[in-house]
């Protein structure tokens, strides 16, 4: 084994662009970060990604656009490229997830073969299905880099992404690691930024900082029997879908700044529930560290401190917390190309340790 720069590349449920950043790995997985920047789709991309969510398409659109993801994926590469001057030894690429049914099957499009003739570097795509054959989730798997970053010192703590979904990782002395998904993080409030105020997502929280929590509502949304189910689990716009969120406004409050207070308090909530039932039996928290897209809402991250959580964000360890997951992808492809097991089966349940990803040579 020997230090390689790695491209990790991430696009996740909020679909709002392509995350890609460039890190040079050392032998014992310790690493620097070089640079990061955001790809954001256009408007046509997201509604093509939407309609496959939706399951309002055909095979034929899917192939398409499997092919023209690649392209995107590939240009995010390019661009990042370009910026820092360093051609990458290894692409890692986590793709985007289109459709996941954990422990069955998932679908990530973006194909690797594009990226690796576009940026003529070897990609390692596909990550999921390896554990899925395992028997495992296929998720969470941003785990094996939780352990590297946080599982150093006497600490327990977990590590709380909350992107479209919301995953947590459990690491510390004396304990195998474990992860699953609590459920919603971004996707409900996003939708209903957009559905009532027109806005991608409530920026700073500031629409929720304006309405109040009901109660009633509250309780409604947390009937939802995936919060009870014991882990590994996860979840993702299969279930917490357009349908699933139309279905359960019904029965919202009239006053919309009440709704985007009250499903902000809901991922809040079903986060320190899920540790309440499937955590705290099994261990303390020493402190909570939190990334994705919700780490940035002040909001969000308030409720969670109500509830006695020690919260800290990942810059309070030096990591970008915007490129967590790419620099996780990155991470994985390291290990996957020097064919060493990546996933970690405590977290998604796959029966035997595994090389996890597709190898894509590079031509040039």
């Amino acid at each position: 084994m020997e230090a390689k720069y790695v491209l990790g590349l991430m696009s996740g449920t909020s679909t709002d662009g392509i995350d890609a950043c460039i890190i040079r790995v050392l032998p014992d997985f310790s690493f620097s970060f070089i640079d990061g920047i955001v790809y954001p789709y256009t408007d046509d991309i997201k509604n093509a990604l939407f309609k496959i969510f939706q399951n309002r398409t055909g095979v034929e659109e899917i192939s398409r656009m499997n092919f023209i993801a690649g392209e995107w994926f590939a240009e995010a590469a390019g661009k990042i490229i370009r910026k820092t001057g360093i051609k990458p030894d290894i692409i890692g690429s986590h793709g985007q997830t289109v459709w996941h049914e954990s422990g069955k099957h998932s679908l990530q499009i973006g194909e690797g073969a594009v990226i690796a003739e576009k940026t003529g570097v070897t990609t390692i795509c596909d990550f999921r299905t390896a554990d899925i054959a395992a028997n495992g989730q296929g998720a969470p798997l941003v785990c094996f880099a939780d352990e590297i970053l946080f599982k150093k010192d006497d600490k327990t703590r977990a590590i709380q992404n909350i992107g479209g979904m919301a995953n947590v990782t459990v690491v510390g002395p004396g304990i195998d690691s474990f992860a699953f998904d609590t459920g919603p993080g971004n996707v409900i409030i996003d939708y209903c930024a957009k559905k009532f105020f027109n806005r991608e997502y409530d920026k700073d929280g500031q629409l929720a900082a304006k309405g109040r929590v009901d109660k009633n509502w509250l309780n409604i949304l947390l009937k939802e029997g995936y919060y009870e189910n014991p882990p590994p689990k996860s979840t993702g716009r299969e279930l917490f879908s357009t349908f699933y969120m139309d279905k359960n406004l019904e029965f919202a409050p009239e006053n919309p700044f009440d709704v985007m207070k009250t499903v902000t308090e809901l991922t809040a909530k079903t986060i320190f529930n899920a540790y309440r039932d499937f955590v705290f039996p099994v261990t303390g928290i020493d402190e909570v560290v939190v990334g994705g897209g919700g780490a940035c809402n002040p909001v969000l991250m308030g409720l969670l401190k109500e509830k006695g959580l020690k919260v800290l964000k990942h810059e309070d360890f030096g990591i970008p917390g915007k490129f967590k997951e790419a620099i996780a992808f990155a991470l994985l492809a390291y290990a996957t190309y020097y064919r060493i097991p990546n996933n970690v089966p405590s977290c998604t349940g796959a029966k035997h340790p595994a090389v996890l990803g597709k190898i894509c040579a590079g031509n040039k």
